[in-house]
């Protein structure tokens, strides 16, 4: 049958293990003088590629890394003839970067606009770069035990990205039924042939390269060995079969040995292979060393073995510690900093030659896969992560169950939802946010402006945007006209709340380009909320009841209850509360809160140093503390009031985003603070009435 772009099962017998086939004969007649004058990357063997269309290629310059005689290892190990593949010049520094570069044009070509993703490490980075650049909207799924760096790293470039409390095999088997549950594009690795044809390339440079290097007059040149680290085994793979296209077009001697290397901590390959035993038992992982953590490598392993009964080749394991040894031996001795995954490659070196696997008058090529920069976690925190729960036992290793998974994708069906709120009034836009997370664990993102809403919606394609209309430089209908002008935006439903009166016109221009028109001071918040859920959920909408007084917006508040509790005066029954708060939108969301329903005086400080001063000045009922004040911790401040017996007896309740540790809790209780408050889970009304029964109203 014909390759075409987003083929991912055989229409015959639905098997999804692809392979693809070219006319060899013509290609060999074109590459058997070489390839000189193409572009030195992977698409310079654009004939050998699944790819139809050369024009429409995704690329950041990946592939042609160089290949470099590794002269200090070489005498370490007495062999003469050592060389590493050093991958970590693509452009996310891993040979993941070929894998995605040719994922990616297939998906451009196959007009694939969103695509899942399993991963233990180097792909999330490597797909999250090239789908930021090819516009596909990618959601990845990584075991909690992938380093905190790296996740960073896929969402810096604006990938959804999803944690799994489970083996990667777990992992994988959520990702797999979210895209069939959301009908996305998953992406099957080595399975599919984009994955398995892009590390080909890999062999085509080695036999360039060494051709050039060892000067013996030959085009085209094969190694005796290919060593690398495995998790899921696409790398040699694919390194293996493009060695076949080259002997099959007579362009080089042999097929290459395949060195497989494994960290002992899952080694199913090594195990299976030490029995002698074509397929291999799926294990629990238990390394430190997350990248190559895949426990069940199903067929991979299956072709890996009949590689090497049919050229040869070995596999074998190395402990944790021994590729951290190996690692730092790399930096100190041939000056390249790895990764521990990469370093497990040349661990498994030292062994194949030591134990004379690995003949003195054989040649080697050592893959250099990887190596990543961790990004700051101040420039990417884990707010950008969501968590799935489920089983990391032993029995659970090999699948999930289906309820336990059911549920995790219920709640991740929930969790991936994702809302953007605009409106000028930060006020209004943070107790929107707030209103809706309290319902359900929906990512909802601010914008202040429609201009930053607008690019925020075009970054984050949410499912529901919540605008108000009456907004500087523009406005909420040029802000409507401009995402029903996009295609990517123009089927995302808009929920106006606004406090405008609409004239006719203005009916007119927005008829047919809204969900729903709110006007703020006319509804129940707990009806708004409803109707999001609702919308977002495809269900009936509720039924809009009359406000009630407890969950009004603050246009509700008549004007003589709002005269009787401006902060600005005081009587002689009005109490007084001194709110330590550095963020002026927290301070005034929080004054607004409790004003709402309490006649008291706020008196707000945001800093420390004056904290204090203030609080022996106006003497408060009763101090609101948030913890992380800049110039003076909210912990030192409450020592400070402990010492003072003017002020040790009054009343502090402390609310923060801060996660508190068990020992910080100690210390609020010691310190008698009366009650916690975290600001992302804020219930308003228990609040005020907790601050009711403090003041004594």
């Amino acid at each position: 049958m014909s390759f075409y772009p987003g083929l991912d099962r055989c229409p015959v017998c639905h098997g999804v293990w692809l392979d693809a086939r070219y006319d060899y004969e013509a290609v060999a007649r074109i590459w058997q003088n070489g390839i000189p004058g193409r572009e030195y990357s992977l698409w310079r063997y654009l004939e050998l590629l699944p790819v139809l269309d050369g024009e429409r290629i995704n690329s950041m310059g990946e592939g042609y890394t160089p290949l470099v005689r590794a002269g200090k290892i070489q005498h370490r190990l007495g062999h003469p003839s050592i060389f590493i593949k050093d991958e970590r010049q693509s452009p996310t520094s891993s040979f993941k970067d070929r894998q995605a570069a040719v994922a990616t044009t297939a998906m451009i070509q196959a007009d694939i606009r969103e695509c899942v993703l399993a991963s233990t490490g180097n792909a999330a980075a490597a797909y999250a770069a090239y789908c930021a650049r090819a516009d596909v909207k990618l959601w990845i799924f990584l075991t909690s035990m992938v380093p905190a760096a790296k996740m960073r790293e896929a969402a810096l470039y604006g990938a959804e990205v999803v944690k799994v409390a489970g083996t990667y095999d777990q992992a994988k088997k959520v990702a797999a039924d979210f895209a069939a549950h959301k009908g996305i594009h998953f992406d099957k690795g080595a399975k599919a042939i984009p994955g398995k044809e892009s590390m080909k390339t890999v062999a085509f440079e080695i036999a360039e390269e060494l051709a050039r290097q060892l000067g013996h007059g030959e085009k085209w040149q094969a190694p005796d060995w290919y060593i690398q680290a495995v998790s899921g085994g696409i790398g040699p793979i694919g390194v293996q079969k493009g060695f076949e296209e080259l002997y099959q077009m007579g362009l080089i001697d042999r097929v290459p040995k395949i060195g497989v290397i494994q960290v002992a901590g899952c080694s199913p390959m090594v195990r299976a292979f030490a029995a002698h035993k074509p397929t291999a038992d799926p294990v629990v992982p238990e390394t430190r060393i997350t990248v190559l953590s895949t426990g069940d490598p199903g067929l991979g392993y299956k072709l890996l073995y009949q590689a090497n009964q049919t050229y040869g080749g070995y596999m074998l394991s190395v402990t944790d510690d021994e590729a951290f040894d190996a690692m730092r031996s790399l930096a100190k001795t041939e000056g390249y900093s790895v990764e521990p995954a990469t370093a497990v490659a040349f661990a498994g070196l030292d062994q194949l030659i030591s134990q004379g696997i690995i003949s003195p008058d054989e040649t080697v090529v050592v893959n250099c896969s990887g190596h990543t920069f961790p990004v700051e976690k101040h420039i990417m925190d884990e707010e950008n992560l969501l968590d799935v729960q489920l089983s990391q036992s032993r029995e659970a290793a090999a699948s999930v169950h289906v309820d336990g998974l059911g549920a995790a994708l219920k709640r991740l069906d929930e969790q991936v939802t994702t809302i953007v709120v605009i409106d000028d009034n930060p006020m209004d836009s943070r107790l929107i946010r707030r209103l809706l997370q309290a319902k359900k664990p929906y990512r909802v993102f601010e914008a202040n402006t429609a201009v930053e809403g607008l690019k925020l919606i075009r970054e984050r394609l949410p499912d529901l945007v919540v605008s108000d209309l009456t907004m500087p430089e523009m406005d909420g209908f040029a802000l409507l006209q401009e995402l029903k002008q996009d295609p990517l935006t123009a089927n995302i439903p808009v929920i106006i709340v606004s406090a405008k009166d609409l004239t006719i016109e203005d009916e007119r221009r927005l008829a047919g380009q809204t969900s729903s028109i709110w006007l703020k001071g006319s509804f129940s918040t707990n009806d708004l909320v409803e109707h999001v859920v609702n919308t977002i959920s495809g269900a009936e909408p509720v039924q809009i009841s009359e406000p009630d007084e407890r969950t009004k917006t603050k246009e509700l508040i008549v004007p003589s209850q709002a005269t009787a509790i401006d902060s600005g005066s005081t009587t002689s029954e009005t109490k007084k509360v001194v709110l330590i708060e550095d963020n002026p939108v927290d301070a005034k969301l929080i004054t607004r809160i409790l004003q709402m329903k309490l006649p008291i005086s706020i008196i707000p400080v945001s800093d420390g140093q004056n904290a204090i001063k203030v609080i022996k000045e106006e003497k408060p009922q009763l101090i609101a503390l948030d913890l992380n004040i800049p110039d003076k911790s909210g912990f030192q401040i409450l020592q400070e009031l402990k010492k003072d017996k003017e002020l040790d007896n009054t009343p502090v309740i402390v609310i923060t985003s801060r996660n508190l540790t068990a020992l910080e809790k100690e210390r609020l209780i010691s310190n008698d603070v009366r009650s916690v408050w975290q600001k992302g889970e804020l219930d308003r009304e228990q609040l005020i009435a907790h601050v009711e029964s403090e003041l004594q109203f």
